[in-house]
């Protein structure tokens, strides 16, 4: 299935976008409006999709500088839902909760959708998408919510709002338990990390290949997008093998994987705009702070020097 026309987009560059800086992190210290306006200052030339995560603060100023400075973006806008039941099989222990977190979790989640549905409301010109949570299904996620309850939100985000909806999540639980879930959303989000998955870069872009049409198969009728693919830049070891990740790797991914579905026509997310200091342990090396094709400071990393050069 052709995912632009049953979405009603045009074949354009997509990127995750988070604009926390070092001091600054969800919960805490937010972007401010000209912080927000410089990045997408940066951006606006070159990428026409961001994807945005929580229906928070920073949202909120993202979605006010693109009405107020005009810019040409589309917004794939989240609620980041958390925890409401305990997951045993994370990895690294984040799983587990106290009973009235997760029942303070729940009431946080009602209101999340709510204000995702406000905010369809208010950028109906700028919002194209929404989507109710982000890889809380997958068996190693730190905030499992079970899929009924995804369902739950999902048809009241439906039933409020005039855009398509999603459910962003990992390739893998598609394949084998959201059929339910994959009914219900307007389209289906993956997420493919060849190299969180001990791939070469050699194998990375059949491997991406693989997950994607392996979904898009088992779902014919339903259009299929990715969400999150990318390339870290550095690691200390923990989930990713340092000798896998760095600046050219990630250029030959971006550049496979951009090429691959631009002529497939599959709308793609690229994971992330800039790298994010707040994630993953303190250890400056945790891979999950270096998947920018900017570093922090907003200076480009080679996937994108060309291009950032050439067209600014």
């Amino acid at each position: 299935m052709n995912t632009f026309k049953a979405l009603n987009i045009t074949n354009a560059e997509a990127l995750c976008y988070s604009g926390f800086r070092h001091g600054q992190q969800p919960g805490g210290k937010f972007p401010t409006y000209d912080e927000v306006k410089e990045d997408l200052l940066l951006l606006h030339k070159h990428w026409k999709y961001l994807r945005l995560y929580d229906c928070d603060q920073h949202a909120e100023t993202v979605l006010e500088v693109i009405k107020k400075e005009k810019l040409d973006f589309k917004v794939m806008q989240g609620a980041f839902i958390n925890a409401e039941m305990n997951n045993f099989n994370c990895p690294w222990g984040g799983g587990t909760y106290a009973e009235e977190v997760l029942m303070q979790n729940c009431l946080d989640n009602r209101k999340k959708i709510s204000r995702l549905i406000e905010l369809a409301g208010q950028y109906p010109e700028i919002i194209f998408s929404l989507s109710v949570g982000n890889e809380a299904c997958v068996e190693w996620t730190d905030h499992y919510v079970a899929e009924k309850k995804v369902i739950e939100y999902v048809k009241q985000v439906k039933r409020n709002a005039d855009q398509p909806v999603t459910f962003c999540e990992n390739y893998v639980p598609w394949l084998y338990k959201l059929e339910k879930l994959a009914g219900e959303v307007d389209f289906i989000s993956i997420h493919t990390y060849p190299v969180w998955e001990y791939k070469h870069i050699d194998e990375a872009l059949d491997y991406s290949k693989e997950n994607y049409y392996s979904v898009a198969r088992k779902y014919p009728e339903k259009p299929v997008i990715i969400t999150e693919a990318g390339w870290a830049t550095n690691s200390n070891g923990r989930g990713i093998n340092p000798e896998n990740v760095n600046e050219e790797y990630q250029k030959i991914y971006y550049e496979m994987l951009m090429d691959w579905t631009k002529k497939e026509n599959i709308l793609t997310f690229f994971f992330e705009a800039f790298d994010e200091s707040w994630k993953g342990s303190p250890e400056p090396l945790e891979p999950e702070k270096h998947w920018g094709l900017f570093y922090i400071d907003r200076t480009p990393k080679m996937a994108i020097k060309k291009l950032i050069k050439n067209k600014s």
